[in-house]
């Protein structure tokens, strides 16, 4: 890295090949001349304003001095070279235009540019540009903003002259030093500032100082440098520190999502686990429910066949006694009509006799007329005894007719009983297959389920070792979490830590800020010593001349070694180790290499610094060996 003598050192020869250039231009280019001092005027309120915000130690406002002479200073450098450009009110030329095409390159430029349109004190274009300086200024984005300007040449070439500052290389070197400018903190009031009318004339008593104030200066701007370079250093550890933090934020959530994913996978299929626990639960109520109804079923068919068997009984035993009653009945009527039919044979035997009788009668008619009237009586009494007996043999014979019609009518029903006995039996042995059959249709039902029961507690078992697997992972991203949270404190450590450095770097500043009272007094002495510009210009001039002397006795014996840039080099020139936040570079002031801090933890004076610089071990012992040698 760059040491800020080297940056001194460097800046002081540029400006002295600069100004050179301009003495050997300023007689045939007034142009010329006018962008050398207005270059050399930007280097010295710059730096001027560098040194005495670093000393003033707190945020800048609208009235501290050197902050007014430098945007007197910008303002004078923007408007170098500035095309005019006619109007309805005549010629105008204004600072505006160019910047307010910033807002087109950027477009993080837009919100500084709106905030200027919208304040209600400006009314001029100048007063506009005043502050959008003074926005940009306090954004820390100055800088960045002109260079966008400066590479758009053919942007600036409608405002500017060919030969304005803006469009030079010197437009490019103020822009690399109002860098310098972001380690300032301003804030600057412009809504009640009157910018309009502001007159903008240098004041050029503030750059005015002798040989002694140069050398303490230069003093006083390498403690600053150190510091700074400290507080870069400290900030850019700060930075990479809140960026890991943010990572292992990020890490966190992410593991805080991945662990509600799977806290929610686990949720679902521990509802699959209790779905199918009540789809197994409801298939066995099911099941209990159709076995149920099944032996429901068998003991009703079973009661219907035993109601059945009893009616079947009953109606049998009532059969069997109308049956019996029947075979009574016929009994007792076939008695009847053997007992008619014996009386039928006496009545044969009698109407034999009495046709004997008559016989005997009709042969002793002849003889016995007298007792014929007695005998006719007779037969008429016989003969009405006859028609008796005819109509009690016709009555038995209606009798017998309905006897052997009752006898047919109780076969025709012995013979239907005897065909629902028969059904009756028909119907019981297809109630004892459809028992069978439904003995084996829930034999079968019952192998299904418990077949089914088996893949189920299967799947069962296979969700529990799933379970258990989300268990064992959700166990390892706990374990994690608690690591991550470990390395986070671990982490906050870190910054507690680095807190404590900044509170030592608090001391500094406080022992800074004594330094600058001590320079404060330096000042006072130094400003009764000052001389007017004409001598400080001749002590200018003599004191480059000598500088540049320095500058080839240095070149001389350095033997022309180039100072090599920190992005050419990555890994160390001695040890070889790669560069990181914890292993800076570090260039040696007598080679211009880059090596590790180990490697260049030596200070020896030179010839171009009488203070002891950093150089590296090989040239240490260069050195040391060469002095050696020169003293013996």
């Amino acid at each position: 890295m760059y040491s800020p003598q080297s940056l001194h050192r460097w800046g002081i020869t540029h400006t002295e090949s600069m100004e050179r250039l301009a003495y050997s231009q300023a007689l045939r280019d007034p142009m010329s001349m006018e962008r050398t001092n207005l270059l050399n005027m930007a280097k010295l309120s710059i730096k001027g304003l560098i040194e005495s915000a670093l000393s003033f130690g707190r945020t800048l406002d609208s009235d501290y001095p050197p902050l007014q002479q430098f945007f007197v200073v910008m303002e004078h450098c923007l408007k170098h070279g500035l095309r005019v450009k006619k109007s309805f009110l005549g010629y105008n030329k204004s600072l505006w235009g160019p910047l307010e095409m910033v807002e087109k390159l950027c477009p993080e430029a837009g919100e500084i540019a709106a905030s200027v349109r919208d304040l209600p004190g400006l009314k001029t274009p100048l007063g506009r540009a005043r502050a959008w300086l003074r926005l940009a200024l306090m954004q820390k984005r100055l800088a960045d903003y002109l260079r966008l300007l400066i590479t758009r040449k053919d942007l600036l070439s409608d405002f500017y002259e060919n030969s304005a500052v803006m469009v030079e290389e010197e437009g490019a070197v103020i822009v690399g030093l109002l860098v310098g400018l972001n380690v300032i903190d301003a804030n600057l009031c412009v809504k009640g500032e009157d910018l309009d009318t502001q007159v903008g004339v240098i004041d050029f008593s503030m750059y005015l100082k002798n040989d002694i104030d140069d050398y303490r200066s230069e003093e006083r701007n390498g403690q600053i440098a150190a510091i700074l370079d400290q507080k870069n250093y400290v900030e850019e550890l700060n930075r990479q520190l809140n960026s890991s933090v943010h990572g292992l934020q990020g890490r966190v959530d992410n593991l805080e999502k991945s662990n509600s994913k799977l806290i929610e996978e686990l949720a679902i299929a521990k509802n699959n686990i209790i779905k199918l626990q009540e789809e197994n639960h409801q298939l066995r109520n099911e099941n209990t429910i159709i076995l149920m109804k099944a032996q429901q079923q068998l003991e009703v068919t079973q009661v219907d066949v035993d109601v059945e068997l009893d009616t079947f009984k009953k109606s049998r035993q009532g059969l069997d006694e109308m049956y019996n009653e029947a075979r009574r009945q016929l009994r007792e009527e076939c008695q009847l009509r053997q007992d008619v039919e014996n009386e039928l044979v006496v009545q044969v035997s009698m109407k034999q006799e009495m046709d004997l009788a008559m016989k005997l009668l009709e042969k002793d008619i002849h003889e016995k007329q007298d007792t014929l009237i007695g005998l006719r009586h007779q037969l008429d009494e016989v003969k009405a005894i006859n028609v008796e007996m005819y109509s009690k043999m016709q009555t038995s014979d209606d009798g017998m007719k309905q006897k052997n019609d009752m006898i047919t009518r109780l076969e025709e029903k012995t013979n239907q009983i005897t065909a629902t006995m028969k059904q009756l039996e028909q119907r019981l042995q297809e109630v004892d297959r459809d028992r069978w059959t439904a003995e084996d249709g829930a034999r079968k039902f019952k192998q299904d389920f418990v077949n089914k029961a088996d893949s189920l507690q299967k799947q069962v078992a296979q969700r529990e070792k799933q379970r258990l697997q989300l268990e064992t992972d959700l166990k390892i991203e706990k374990e994690w979490q608690q690591t991550l949270q470990n390395n986070l404190e671990r982490e906050r450590d870190i910054v507690a830590q680095l807190s404590a450095e900044a509170q030592q770097i608090n001391g500094l500043k406080k022992e800074f800020h004594r330094l600058q009272d001590e320079n404060s007094q330096l000042t006072g002495v130094c400003d009764e010593q000052e001389q007017a510009l004409e001598e400080l210009g001749c002590k200018l001039s003599e004191s480059k001349l000598k500088i540049e002397d320095i500058k080839e006795a240095n070149k001389a014996l350095q033997g022309g070694q180039i100072w090599l840039k920190d992005k050419d080099a990555n890994i160390c020139k001695l040890c070889e180790k790669e560069f990181s936040i914890s292993r800076r570079k570090h260039h040696c002031r007598n080679c211009g290499e880059i090596f590790c801090n180990a490697c260049s933890d030596n200070e020896l004076p030179l010839p171009a610094s009488p203070k002891p610089v950093r150089v590296c071990d090989t040239c240490h012992a260069l050195l040391l060996q060469r002095c050696s040698s020169n003293a013996t």
